[in-house]
Parts: C-alpha cells; sequence; structure tokens
C-alpha cells in the first residue's frame, strides 16, 4: 500500500500540472499505456538539467526504472535560470500537490524547498540528494560516501600518470564538492608520494555557472595540461564535458564522474581519454526511494551510500584500465583498506 492514497490520472490534471510549472521550470510527464492511474516519482532537477550525462541523467535513470516496474505516471522538471529558493518550493508543491508521492529534489540547492514543502504535505515523502541537513519526518536525505570513490580514482591517477602531475577541478567551491578534491588528492598521495595536484574550482556560486559551463571547464583543464598534468578528475557536472573534451585533444587521461562517463553516447568521441569514473549511484537512491513508498515503508532520514553498499565505485568500462593488473590490484586493496575501517578518506 502507499502512504497516501493515490489519486486518478486525467488528461485534465496532466495538463493542470504544465500549467502550474510553467512559471517554475519546464515538466515532462508519461505513462505506460498500461498505466493504473496512479501518481508515483517526481524529481525536479539541479543546475544543468537532463542531458548533463552526469548526476541529473541518473536520477533520470533511477525515474525511468520506476515509471517501467511500478507502471505509473512520473514527472521530471528542469530548472530555470536564476531561480529562487521560493521558485524551486513551488514547483515541489505544485507537484505533491497533483499526486506525485515521492518528490524529490536533485541536488543540495533543494534543502530549504524541499524542507518547507515537506512541511505543508506530510502524508508526501519528499527525497533530497546530496544534502543531509533537512532531517523532517517525512524526507528522506540521499547522500553518498563521494570521497571513497575520489579516493579511488585517486589511485588510477597516481598509478597512470607519467608526468607525476595531475589536475582536479571542481565545479563550485563547496563542502560536498570538497570531499571529491579531499578523496582524490588523498588518494594520490597514498599512491604517489611524488605525483602533485593541481586543485582549481570554476566558481564561488553555483549562480555562476560552475556547474553548467563545458567552456568553463575546458579551460580550466587546458590551464592544468599546460602544467603537465597528464590525467584530469573533474567534479563539476555538466562543465565536467569541457574537461573531458580538453582532454581528449591533448591526448591525456580524464577521469568522469557520478556516472560511468565512458559508455555515454554524447560523449563517445571522447571515450578513448575516459579512464574511469567515480560513481556514485543516484539512479539506485531515486529508484530505492520510491520502491520504499510503493512498498509502504518509506525511507527517512539519513540514507547513505558508500563502498561498502556498493552505491559509489569506480568504473572499469574501458578496457585499458580494466585491464591493467597493477592498477587494478592497487584499487582492490585500496577499496578492501577504505570498507575496513584501515584507511580513513578525509572529507575536507
Amino acid at each position: 500500500m502507499r502512504r497516501i492514497s493515490r489519486i486518478t490520472v486525467a488528461g485534465a490534471a496532466t495538463a493542470s500540472l504544465a500549467l502550474a510549472l510553467s512559471a517554475c521550470g519546464g515538466t515532462s510527464t508519461s505513462a505506460s499505456s498500461d498505466s493504473k492511474g496512479n501518481k508515483g516519482l517526481a524529481i525536479a532537477y539541479d543546475v544543468g538539467g537532463k542531458g548533463d550525462q552526469s548526476f541529473n541523467d541518473a536520477a533520470f535513470a533511477g525515474l525511468e526504472q520506476a515509471k517501467k516496474e511500478f507502471r505509473y505516471d512520473t514527472a521530471d522538471v528542469e530548472p530555470t535560470e536564476g531561480e529562487t529558493d521560493a521558485d524551486k518550493e513551488q514547483r515541489l508543491v505544485s507537484l505533491a500537490k497533483q499526486g506525485y508521492n515521492p518528490v524529490v529534489g536533485v541536488g543540495y540547492a533543494y534543502a530549504a524547498a524541499v524542507k518547507a514543502a515537506a512541511a505543508k504535505f506530510p502524508d508526501t515523502t519528499f527525497g533530497i540528494v546530496d544534502d543531509s541537513t533537512v532531517e523532517s519526518k517525512n524526507v528522506a536525505d540521499l547522500v553518498f560516501s563521494e570521497e571513497q570513490a575520489s579516493y579511488l580514482a585517486g589511485v588510477a591517477a597516481a598509478k597512470s600518470t607519467k608526468s607525476n602531475v595531475v589536475g582536479f577541478v571542481g565545479g563550485v567551491d563547496i563542502p560536498l564538492i570538497h570531499k571529491f578534491q579531499a578523496g582524490f588528492e588523498q588518494g594520490v598521495e597514498d599512491t604517489n608520494p611524488k605525483a602533485k595536484v593541481l586543485s582549481q574550482y570554476l566558481t564561488q556560486t553555483a549562480e555562476e555557472g560552475g556547474f553548467s559551463s563545458p567552456d568553463k571547464g575546458k579551460s580550466a583543464a587546458e590551464g592544468q595540461i599546460e602544467k603537465k598534468a597528464d590525467v584530469v578528475y573533474a567534479a563539476a557536472g555538466l562543465s565536467g564535458q569541457g574537461v573531458i573534451e580538453a582532454a581528449a585533444a591533448n591526448k591525456v587521461w580524464a577521469i568522469g564522474v557520478d556516472s560511468d562517463q565512458y559508455s555515454q553516447e554524447a560523449l563517445a568521441k571522447y571515450k578513448d581519454y575516459i579512464l574511469t569514473s567515480a560513481m556514485k549511484d543516484v539512479a539506485k537512491a531515486v529508484y530505492n526511494l520510491a520502491k520504499s513508498v510503493e512498498d509502504g515503508k518509506p525511507e527517512t532520514g539519513i540514507v547513505r551510500g558508500d563502498l561498502k553498499s556498493g552505491e559509489v565505485s569506480l568504473s572499469n568500462s574501458n578496457p585499458k584500465f580494466a585491464d591493467d593488473a597493477d592498477v587494478q590490484a592497487a584499487i582492490k586493496t585500496a577499496k578492501e583498506k577504505i570498507i575496513s575501517g584501515e584507511i580513513k578518506v578525509e572529507t575536507s
């Protein structure tokens, strides 16, 4: 049984959702031809929106899995430029009013909006990806130990560099991205003390485009490559595509983030230069929240994914990486030590 009664979908309801959301971001709704007429999971995207080949697309993959399995209507809503917390709250409230459950804000920027919307709709389950501060009774804070996967990315970079210079490009200078940097730098240092890490942030705030500007990512990576970096790791959302483009143009390695970027069609022409990706399974976290609501036992509180749970990991899609026995052995050892607690990965 679902936690709240589902509402029958009608064409008028779908139209009203589109109208309600037109002022605060575009939306798309979908239902299978034999849908039971019930509304389920809705997600509101972070900066960069769908098509970032990273964080937001992973959330959409979770939505698609839930839609297929539970055969209900879903909604996914794009952000708008320069939007406020009030705009985000209106977006979530509109989805909850339409009967979607759960409603997920993708990204830490939704914290205030999720908290406010959850208070107004106590019988709806809300989720927020990458924030642990909401802590409301009907909210699941879906967070990850990104520093652990980033440590493994550091091991891979340290074992793969020939110049002993590697780079880190962060999208926005915030605590969340500091976790990626800290883990990466620690992994490099522990594996190859002779290697130097060049670290750079694209912007101080998300509003300045740090997560949505491939040109900024490309420029930052080119600067690091000029300083002899031959492996560059980006934790920058859509901006990371520019980092990957710069790496390919200069025939050095890029390390992707969040999703397996080697396997993504939009990045196919660069894939020979994508060594690996530090992944977090946002799709699984979003799907699991939807399933918990469908099962009548909604997740709430802090829900963490880490190496032990398998929800953060390092991809092995590139055969050159997967077949490198020395690199794989080092990563396996590091992973085991992190899981056992022998290695404590820093978060800042």
